[in-house]
């Protein structure tokens, strides 16, 4: 196990990918598995299954727009083009997708991930073409892009190319950890 403790600042990077059209139909979903849409949900709701999904994975970016300006994370969540699907199992949220349609023609895949109990049982590559399928259902989409960073699941990137995304670019920033951060976990 490699832990780089938190306070340590670290490099990563950020692989941008698109699809230009849809890569084939929605797999059924594992037995059990229900998605729900959120309807007008609040802050919290989203910021929720964000730290669920994304705290092993350095997600701290919305925590930040929470402090600093929490009228623009609220627009953002509760904007009419901005869905999240929550899939739900046993009573507990098992993952979640949020689908971004603000901008003309394209959908963004804004944000994608399993709880760490779910990782590892055949959920995410199911809810990843229902969000997919999701994405491309509305009129005039062209696009759906997606972003993934080396900060996150590592099979993350990988599965997203199966899936039909393709990296159109890459950059390298640096953040200081919040969290202790293992680059070896896989739940």
């Amino acid at each position: 196990m490699t832990l780089i403790p938190a306070g340590t600042e670290v490099e990563f990077t950020i692989t941008y990918l698109e699809m230009t059209a849809p890569a084939g139909s929605a797999t059924a979903l594992p037995e059990g598995v229900e998605l729900q849409r959120a309807i007008d949900p609040p802050v919290w709701y989203f910021l929720s299954l964000y730290d669920a999904v994304g705290r092993d994975y350095e997600w701290q970016d919305r925590f930040d727009q929470a402090e600093t300006d929490p009228l623009a994370l609220q627009d953002f969540v509760r904007h009419p083009d901005v869905v999240i699907w929550t899939a739900m199992a046993r009573g507990w949220p098992q993952g979640f997708f949020m689908l971004d349609w603000r901008e003309g023609g394209t959908c963004d895949l804004a944000y994608f991930g399993l709880v760490p109990q779910a990782v590892g049982r055949g959920l995410g590559g199911p809810l990843l073409s229902e969000a997919i399928a999701t994405g491309w259902a509305r009129d005039g989409v062209a696009r759906m892009t997606v972003n993934t960073c080396t900060l996150d699941h590592p099979r993350a990137l990988a599965m997203y190319q199966k899936a039909g995304f393709a990296p159109v670019r890459r950059e390298t920033r640096r953040r200081v950890l919040v969290h202790d951060h293992d680059p070896d976990r896989v739940a």
